[in-house]
């Protein structure tokens, strides 16, 4: 019995993609991914990477050659957004966007979506691989890992998991040398006048943790908007916050002008941090070192230079 959806039915066959793939002669792959499902790989040759840590690893593993199109926030490296076919946003997909690029894999972050358009992509004939996302070091190693078997490169993804646990041991030296941890708020945003702040199961959450700060707002999940009597009571000892290197970016002028955030521990020192947003926020490769200078910024008085040397951005090789 045929379980797809006339809808359904229809967009594939216009895109071609509910036949038999053409794909050159290679050793099968099995991977379970994040939802569960075991995907069978034959052909690497055309990727369409959706989620920025993915875009990130691939270019890692030595796989940037084989990727067709990206997603809007695969930021890093620069040369993505200008090399490679946009999808658009990972959580806003178009199935049809996505399979007219005729891939012969996707690797999706968990989250990107919609429900409906994944749907599409899981009924088509393509491999779709979702990796699973968690905002640790332990959580990039496992991303790292389930990439790296998909496209075949197992070694070079053992390399970049070694690098990270060379970077989470350094971290945890790092926060074992601090007595007094750093109460932070993260600020997303401004809405109407309120402040966007970070709650615990987000990206912001996991760097300050991993930098061996304490989110303030970690009494809800992901990100809500917070009235002046919250941040008051919140009493952050620093603001983070991100760049996206637009007119919008919020600066330590914008924040502090706020009456709410004129009364924290953080205007009376100016205790302001900001960083490039896919560098942060990213969880990927880069994870060690961005938790590293997020602590230097925390605890200046710390050195942290027993974390690994920095590290190139291109290809693990040994």
């Amino acid at each position: 019995m045929n379980c797809i959806f006339p809808t359904t039915r229809r967009v594939l066959i216009a895109l071609g993609v509910l036949g038999v793939l053409a794909a050159p002669a290679v050793a099968e792959t099995m991977v379970t991914d994040a939802t569960g499902r075991s995907v069978t790989i034959r052909d690497t040759s055309r990727i369409v990477s959706i989620g920025g840590a993915v875009t990130e690893i691939l270019y890692a593993l030595g796989q940037s050659d084989k990727i067709v199109g990206i997603d809007t926030t695969s930021l890093f490296p620069p040369q993505a957004m200008k090399e490679k076919a946009s999808v658009g946003y990972m959580r806003q997909l178009s199935a049809e966007g996505v399979l007219g690029l005729r891939p012969s894999l996707m690797i999706a972050i968990a989250g990107a979506g919609p429900k409906e358009a994944i749907n599409v992509l899981e009924a088509a004939k393509v491999p779709l691989v979702v990796v699973p996302e968690t905002f640790s070091i332990e959580g990039v190693a496992q991303k790292v890992a389930v990439i790296g078997k998909v496209v075949g490169e197992e070694a070079r993804a053992q390399c970049i998991v070694r690098r990270l646990n060379a970077d989470k041991d350094a971290l945890t030296k790092i926060r074992a040398g601090i007595r007094a941890p750093k109460r932070v708020l993260f600020v997303l945003s401004f809405i109407n006048g309120r402040a966007m702040a970070a709650g615990k199961g987000t990206a912001a959450d996991g760097i300050i943790d991993l930098a061996g700060g304490v989110n303030v707002m970690s009494d809800y999940e992901g990100y809500k908007s917070i009235n002046d009597e919250a941040v008051i009571a919140a009493k952050p000892d620093v603001i983070l916050t991100m760049k996206r290197g637009g007119a919008d970016d919020l600066t330590a002028e914008t924040i502090f002008a706020g009456p709410a955030f004129q009364t924290t521990p953080a205007a009376a020192t100016k205790a302001f941090v900001s960083f490039d947003a896919a560098y942060m926020l990213g969880f990927g490769p880069r994870v060690g070192r961005a938790a590293r200078d997020v602590a230097d910024a925390l605890y200046p008085e710390l050195k942290s230079a027993q974390l690994p040397s920095e590290q190139p951005s291109g290809p693990c090789i040994e």
